[in-house]
């Protein structure tokens, strides 16, 4: 129930945007806790988060980070999840396997704009969560306008719980709004209690009140205490948030200033006293309290030791070391410590585990002793679709086998990596969310699976087609010591509609050409095809077999073949040979404010905008259609994210080939002509 300590461990997910502090504060509850006898820092490059080489590097979260710790004798789970839009994917795992999220951010107005996905993805899967306003030390706004802006972000009523009390350009301390208690902040201490300041009573008073009668809106009883001027009771107060905070009816606001540990006890408290029980936990997703024991696996990680670990949250019962789930032995258990691992016999209700050597078992996966997932269980989400792509080859060409089976580990670990053969370009295409994204997956080939690997940019499969019919004759004779070759054909080439691909047809009357070799002529033009005058595969374009003649002796298929190429070698640069690139239907998702820079964008890519409206469930959003070519999506996300403060997003999928000219298909036929003349 919520407002009553829970059994069971509980877990909460760490999110928000890059540089918000989520790592710092993760660290400071872990230190205020006991867990740590010492506080790390991202700088120094010793917290017990961002314990991977990349991360360390970066000085960023690269990948969700597990730790445990006690907290008045309630067990904790936090998962440190990274700030940077393009590893969003690890931040929505973990949040399906949370009880509560705190969503941090920083005490700028301005910033509130990239915290949308967040929200929106918190509300769409009926995750409590609540925001702690960070780096309060640092704050230049007033609580209230930053405030104002989370809730522009935000379809649930934000509740200040919290307002700061400042001395000169500093944040000295807060006052509770539901306790009425001030408190003077010590770094790396618990906060004093002191008498509220005069100077902000009056602002106390007011911002109290506000509380209460956002309160008020989900409470009758409360209302009428309200309406009659009486004084609700404290503990009633606290009941009504904790009700309200799991039933997703508002999301508390605290701050504080983690690298100081300001503010961090009291969030501590919060948590203990308000956030759902892993029993709520499990019946959000509607899994019923009664059953067999079940546990679902939201992070896939290849250690370089353990082998294969898959992160799994009890949802309910107990599993044990060496017990089958889904038909698979569970090759040992441990609890995570950021990179430390400890082993543990039993897991219970709430916990969170790595589960040894389930190779057969993905991110996502339901685990039950009998196999069998439960009824109305929730399904997990599809990854986020890719945006943006790079084209990669080993460095070495004796990894290329050991390549595909890293990008496969990938793939295992972070579902919105992906990589392909795309036989278009002939080219193994990796995909994911952004550039950085990409570069780190690059990173873990050679740091983790010792494969160093190349990154290009991808081709664009560009077409080519004609514009006028032409009929044309070739023969192919050569004469040797023994049998020939002869074969001769006369065809017709003709444009078709765009989208139509090759027809091959024959009008050959009187036998000129044996109906054996027919075929042969068709499969010489097909073969041609791959590669026309300006360099490019051919398509939309029909060839019928007219006439010709054999040799009684010397024809064979192979002559008939050679004939058909000889024929199309010559017809087609006659037709009017013209360059084709492939458009797009893309779909970009934008904050309204930015909708007319996103306009002009578009057009800068030679991009044809379709028209716009606003996104539904999604207020203050926009979702732009526009036609564009695929040459100028590569880096598009770069560019929309850039205008965007990292929010907009696109969906794209091929629409047409469209015709090509001037200065640009100049340029698209010369550099591929040099890159055949390079290969050969």
């Amino acid at each position: 129930m919520a407002g009553a300590l829970a059994t069971g461990t509980r877990c909460a997910a760490f999110v928000g945007s890059y540089l918000s502090g989520k790592t710092t504060l993760v660290e400071s509850l872990l230190y205020a806790t006991g867990a740590i006898p010492r506080k790390g820092s991202v700088k120094d490059g010793n917290t017990v988060g961002d314990s991977v080489a990349e991360a360390r590097e970066r000085q960023m979260s690269t990948e969700l980070s597990v730790a445990h710790t006690e907290f008045l004798g309630d067990d904790w789970a936090f998962i440190d999840c990274p700030g940077s839009v393009e590893l969003a994917q690890e931040s929505y795992n973990a949040l399906l396997a949370c009880d509560v999220a705190v969503v941090v951010c920083e005490p700028a107005a301005e910033k509130a704009v990239s915290l949308t996905p967040i929200f929106r993805y918190l509300q769409a899967h009926a995750i409590p969560h609540l925001v702690f306003i960070n780096k309060m030390d640092q704050a230049t706004q007033p609580p209230q306008a930053v405030l104002d802006a989370l809730q522009g972000v935000s379809d649930r009523p934000l509740v200040l719980r919290q307002i700061p009390i400042t001395k000169g350009d500093s944040t000295a301390g807060y006052v509770d709004l539901v306790s009425q208690r001030a408190y003077q902040y010590k770094p790396g201490e618990a906060s004093d209690l002191i008498s509220i300041p005069d100077e902000i009573s009056v602002e106390e008073e007011l911002a109290r009140q506000v509380m209460l009668e956002s309160l008020a809106d989900f409470d009758d009883a409360l209302m009428e205490q309200l309406l009659d001027e009486a004084v609700p009771a404290t503990e009633e107060v606290y009941q009504q948030l904790a009700r309200d905070l799991q039933e997703g009816l508002i999301v508390p606001v605290f701050m504080g200033a983690a690298e100081h540990d300001h503010g961090v006890r009291r969030l501590l408290k919060a948590l203990r006293h308000e956030t759902p029980s892993p029993d709520d936990g499990a019946e959000r997703i509607g899994l019923e309290k009664s059953g067999e024991a079940v546990a679902q696996v939201f992070k896939t990680v290849h250690a370089a030791h353990a082998g294969k670990l898959s992160l799994a949250r009890v949802w309910r019962g107990e599993i044990s070391e060496g017990e089958s789930l889904n038909g698979h032995r569970v090759g040992g258990l441990t609890r995570l410590m950021g990179a430390n691992q400890s082993k543990t016999a039993k897991a219970s209700l709430g916990d969170v585990v790595a589960l040894g050597r389930m190779d057969e078992v993905h991110t996502g996966d339901v685990l039950t002793p009998s196999g069998t997932r439960p009824d109305g269980m929730a399904d997990w989400p599809a990854p986020l679709t890719p945006v943006y792509s790079f084209a990669i080859e080993a460095e070495n060409r004796a990894d290329e086998v050991k390549l595909s089976g890293a990008l496969q580990r990938l793939n295992e670990e972070d579902p919105s990596i992906v990589w392909r053969q795309d036989n278009d370009v002939h080219q193994l295409l990796l995909l994911g969310q952004g550039e950085i994204h990409l570069q780190l997956a690059v990173e873990r080939l050679k740091n983790k699976y010792n494969v160093a690997a190349v990154t290009l940019k991808p081709k664009v499969p560009y077409r080519e087609t004609i514009r006028k019919p032409v009929s044309q004759h070739a023969r192919f004779k050569r004469q040797t010591g023994g049998h020939g070759m002869f074969g001769d054909v006369h065809i017709d080439i003709k444009p078709m509609p765009r989208g139509a691909g090759f027809a091959f047809a024959d009008s050959v009357v009187g036998g000129s050409v044996p109906k054996q070799y027919i075929p042969a002529v068709e499969a010489g033009a097909r073969e041609f095809m791959d590669r026309g005058p300006l360099g490019f595969p051919v398509v939309d374009l029909s060839v019928t077999l007219t006439d010709g003649q054999f040799h009684a002796v010397d024809s064979n298929e192979m002559s008939f073949k050679l004939a058909a190429r000889e024929a199309m070698k010559e017809g087609l640069p006659k037709c009017g040979p013209v360059l084709l690139e492939p458009v797009l239907k893309v779909s970009i998702d934008v904050p309204s404010d930015f909708t007319n820079k996103v306009h002009g964008l578009i057009s800068s890519r030679r991009g044809q905008i379709l028209g716009f409206d606003a996104k539904e469930g999604w207020p203050g959003w926009d979702l732009v259609s526009a036609m564009m070519p695929q040459a100028e999506i590569h880096d598009l996300i770069i560019e929309l994210r850039s205008l965007t403060q990292g929010v907009a997003s696109y969906a794209a999928e091929f629409d047409h080939l469209q015709e090509l000219s001037g200065r640009v298909a100049d340029q698209v036929v010369e550099s591929h002509r040099e890159e055949l003349a390079e290969a050969s």
